[in-house]
Parts: structure tokens; sequence; C-alpha cells
């Protein structure tokens, strides 16, 4: 097999900054959620991590977290966020409710059908159907960019879903175990259309998968 040609483009994935949620709700989808003091002081972090990168597209889910943490690194490189659709939270029916375990809505016997199946998952959008539409959503950044970079944000469940599929790994996993921190970039390395490298980091330092900002 011959090796990939075409122009190097890197297509950062960004997970957006802690949300203020003092209820302590899976607010997923529901509009409102906005960024706490300590996520839009991340977001700017990861903007002048970013300073120097070669960066021509920024490209947002429509939710206002991942859009305010956008901002500031579109600012840097003199962009318009262009928003995509296809990076938004996953769809999950415990939306609203108190998920904790061992508390709120997991506790409540009526809930329990919807646990029945961990591996599509039974509560919430297919595993696979996320990855395939965030890598649509990268792909397109990675033609709005070529030959440079694009900046993705996105949220945590849909970005450990890509990194697992590009990785060619079973989508099913334990939540506990994802590196995806708080204002991480996964960053997916392009030549021409072959995805070629991944990398990881986190400008922002470092937060437990569990960390509050879904």
């Amino acid at each position: 097999m011959s090796a990939p040609t075409g122009p190097t483009t890197v297509v950062h994935v960004l997970r957006h900054g802690e949300v203020f949620n003092p209820d302590k709700i899976l607010y997923g989808r529901l509009p409102g959620f906005h960024l706490s003091e300590t996520g839009r002081h991340q977001a700017d972090i990861v903007a002048k991590y970013l300073t120097d990168a070669d960066i021509t597209a920024v490209v947002a889910s429509p939710l206002q977290r991942a859009q305010e943490t956008a901002t500031p690194s579109a600012a840097v490189h003199g962009l318009e966020i262009v928003t995509d659709e296809r990076l938004i939270e996953a769809g999950n029916r415990f939306e609203g409710k108190k998920v904790a375990v061992g508390d709120g809505a997991l506790r409540d016997p009526r809930n329990w059908p919807l646990l029945r199946d961990p591996f599509t998952p039974s509560w919430g959008e297919p595993y696979l159907q996320i990855a395939h539409r965030m890598f649509g959503a990268v792909h397109r950044a990675r033609e709005l960019a070529e030959g440079h970079e694009a900046l993705c944000v996105s949220h945590q469940l849909p970005i450990w879903m890509l990194r697992r599929f590009v990785e060619g790994k079973r989508l099913w996993h334990d939540p506990r175990r994802r590196q995806c921190a708080l204002a991480s970039l996964t960053s997916l390395v392009f030549t021409g259309t072959q995805l070629t490298g991944l990398q990881y980091a986190e400008p922002a330092g470092a937060s437990a998968p569990t960390a509050t900002g879904a």
C-alpha cells in the first residue's frame, strides 16, 4: 500500500470548559447552561495555548457552553465561529435529572428499564451514531482548513466516541476511564484525506471524567 499523500491538516477537537451547574443535573442539550468563571478561564487558557497554531477555521456545537468556549480562540485568530449541529452533545433520556451513582433518577425503579442495554445504549443516542456524526463534522472542518489547522468545540461523550471510533476500539466503555478532561484537546492529524495521527493535550490541566461539564 502506498503512503498517504496530500497536505497535512490538523483538526483539534476541544471539550468545552466547566459549566455553571449548581443543581448538578445532567443538562445534556438543555438551553441556558453557560460556562462558569472557571470555565471561562479554561477557554482563555486554550486560546493562549493555540495562539501560534495555524488555525483557519473554528467550528462549534450549537450549545451555549461550546460557543462560549470557542469565542476566545476565534477572537485570537480573527475568525467567525461556524456552527455544526453534528458536534452537539449526545441525546440522553435522563436529561434534566440528577444521575449520580446511588442518587436521583438512578434510584427510581421506573427508570431502570432505560438501563437494560449499556452497549447501544438504551438510555440515549446510539454510540455508533454519535461516532459517525462526529467523524463527519471533523472531515468538514478538515476541508475548511485544508493544509492548516481547525478547531472544533464539542462535548465529552461525543469526543470520546470519536476517539474510540478512529482507534478501532469498541464503543461501549467505562465512563470513569474516559481521557477527555475539561478544555482538553484531542487532535486528529490528516495527510490528504487519510487520518495519520492522533494527539491529546490538557492545556487547562487535568480533571476527572466525572467532573461537571458533560
